[in-house]
């Protein structure tokens, strides 16, 4: 039975403006619809909550976030939001209504993509990605069911319900962490914190999908998959396919870095990277239309009327007739009949010859001459090539990323088209390339860094951050080529942000007395803080561990913890990998330990255990677990 027939919103126009047309999709959170605005008479998607959630503050602000976060975003690659509001009991939003599938369809029927192929569907949805990175918006559930790709083969991203501002990421709640688990990054499983980097993660999996057809990890529990995300490195799409090219391969792993310091900051350094790989590929093997890059092809043009027959049948084809004359008696008359008759006729010979004439000189060639060839020649050589043919020369200057400065990049009319005799041809002439003057942006944000850069015709390619004593930290230091320098039109330019002061290595201090320890942390500008434990391998009073590892940077002033050795005793630390939570907790408080959660709700089961499983611990002290 279709269940759509039963869907009470089928037909029923909601806040007296959309016209429900067709069920189109449902998911946890709500139904999505084909339906009319009838105010402006246009098919618009209508997102409609479920009416059971919409009584649940937290998930009607969810809801509402959607709208707002993609409503800020005007980039065409991102699903645009028209309108939300509340009809009764329904909350809802009028969206683009985009006519296609999402990847995970294409991706079953295909299989898997081309290298190529993947790398431009994988573009525009780093180009939408990126617009709403510049916005601050970190859209923190990429999956296949969120990129969606119409059939004239715009690659579109939609879903932004999980957005949040990137100052805002960084500590979102473990119980909001909704994405699915195989495209979530390592420290979102494990900590519950998430910034532009984690959606550059989950962009690197799709890229992996696309090329291999399968995720990198699998298992039978989600926290299988889970565990394997945060311990274990993504592998070579080239190990599942052959033939995919090395460069390809590094690009994947340096988007699904573990540790989100080791990728790119955010959408748009991923998309400069994607770019040049993708232009050391070359042209794909096969034409695709998978994403056309010219957008949809116009509609063909209607052809105009045709021009009426010509008339036939006998009244197309009768003379005229003509009247009966008199008959003429005497010779005088006919005599000067005759010589009307000659003079008409001689009339009529010179007025063929005179046309005959005027048409040999309008079209032949007394009075047209052909174009000579100028495109490619310089300047100065098609001026005398338009001279020897008789021709002035109407010199036009246009910047030309192709042609050298000084030659002609175009002529009008072309070579060997017709031209009159002293008539004049137009050429464009190169400027060579234009070429721009990167601007002074140094001691500016990022953002207003790039505004600038954008307004002087450049692009900013990606951004680095190097250690400055002076510039604080998240405040840009220069540009690589450095201001005043030239570049032609739409390059790339990388700015460098400072990371702040460079941080001081942290000394050596286990096993040392606590006091010679702590002096030796002071020395260094950090701050101490120190705790006892029992130990049976050292000393009572010494060092057992320190919280940060020696030779490690830290800024001046970060705090360093120090453990003291009690002495013994230790307890054997119980194993609760994988357990649950509560079970977990139950076990180790037997055990004697105090216990300390970190992480997400997700799952509900232990990821790890600091001190690990099998180590030992002085009974008392804290275990940390680490749950999803």
């Amino acid at each position: 039975m279709d269940t759509t027939v039963l869907d009470p919103l089928l037909g029923q126009v909601v806040d007296g403006r959309y016209r429900v047309v067709s069920r189109v999709a449902a998911g946890g959170m709500a139904v999505v619809y084909e339906a009319v605005d009838e105010r402006l008479d246009r098919t618009i998607a209508l997102k409609v909550m479920h009416p059971w959630l919409a009584t649940e503050a937290e998930a009607v602000n969810r809801f509402i976030r959607e709208a707002k976060s993609a409503a800020r975003l005007s980039h065409p690659g991102v699903v645009s939001v028209f309108d939300q509001g509340r009809d009764g009991d329904r909350v809802w939003i009028a969206m683009e209504y985009v006519d296609g599938r999402n990847l995970r369809a294409l991706l079953r029927d295909r299989g898997r993509l081309g290298a190529a192929e993947a790398l431009d569907l994988i573009a525009d949805v780093l180009a939408a990605l990126a617009a709403a990175h510049r916005a601050g918006l970190v859209h923190r559930d990429m999956k296949p069911e969120n990129v969606l790709i119409a059939d004239d083969g715009r690659v579109k991203v939609a879903d932004f319900g999980l957005a949040r501002a990137a100052t805002a990421a960084s500590s979102t709640r473990t119980d909001a962490i909704l994405g699915s688990v195989s495209y979530l990054a390592p420290e979102l499983l494990e900590r519950g914190v998430a910034d532009q980097r984690a959606d550059v993660y989950a962009v690197g999996i799709l890229l992996f999908e696309c090329l291999t057809g399968g995720r990198p990890f699998d298992g039978e529990t989600p926290i299988q998959v889970a565990y394997r995300h945060v311990h274990e490195d993504v592998p070579a799409p080239s190990s599942r396919v052959a033939g995919v090219p090395a460069a390809v391969d590094a690009l994947v792993a340096r988007a699904t870095d573990r540790d989100p310091d080791g990728r790119p900051d955010d959408a748009g350094a991923l998309l400069a990277g994607l770019q040049a790989v993708r232009d050391s590929l070359g042209p794909a093997d096969e034409p695709t239309e998978l994403v056309r890059r010219g957008g949809p092809e116009p509609a063909p043009t209607r052809p105009g009327p045709r021009p009426s027959p010509p008339r036939s049948g006998p009244a197309h084809l009768r003379s005229e007739s003509t009247s009966r004359q008199p008959v003429q008696r005497g010779a005088q008359p006919r005599r000067r009949r005759a010589v009307r008759r000659r003079r008409a006729l001689l009339g009529a010979v010179v007025a063929v010859v005179l046309l005959g004439a005027g048409l040999f000189w309008y079209a032949g060639p007394l009075r047209w001459t052909s174009a000579p060839t100028l495109a490619g020649l310089t300047e100065s050589v098609a001026a005398q090539r338009a001279e020897q043919a008789g021709l002035d020369l109407d010199v036009r200057r246009e910047w030309s990323e192709t042609v050298a400065a000084g030659e002609v990049v175009k002529a009008s009319p072309a070579a060997g088209e017709r031209v009159l005799r002293d008539g004049t041809v137009t050429v464009v002439v190169s400027r060579g390339p234009e070429m721009i003057r990167i601007p002074v942006v140094s001691g500016k944000a990022p953002a207003a860094a790039t505004a600038a850069i954008e307004q002087a015709k450049l692009v900013v390619g990606r951004s680095v951050n190097k250690y400055d004593e002076k510039v604080p930290q998240g405040q840009v230091l220069g540009t690589d080529p450095a201001a005043g320098e030239s570049l032609r039109v739409n390059r790339p330019v990388t700015l460098v942000v400072s990371r702040g002061p460079k941080p001081v290595p942290v000394p050596a201090v286990e096993g040392k007395p606590a006091a010679e320890a702590e002096k030796a942390l002071t020395d260094a500008g950090l701050t101490v803080k120190t705790t006892e434990a029992y130990s049976e391998s050292v000393a009572k009073g010494a060092v057992v561990s320190q919280s940060v590892a020696a030779g490690k940077g830290l800024k001046r002033g970060t705090q360093v913890g120090l453990v003291v050795s009690l002495g013994p005793p230790l307890v054997q630390v119980p194993d609760v990998i994988d357990d649950k939570v509560s079970e977990a907790v139950e076990k180790l408080e037997a055990a004697g330990f105090r216990v300390e959660r970190r992480g997400t709700s997700i799952l509900g089961r232990v990821l790890g255990q600091n001190p690990d499983r099998g180590s030992s611990a002085p009974k008392g002290s804290t275990i940390t677990i680490i749950t999803v």
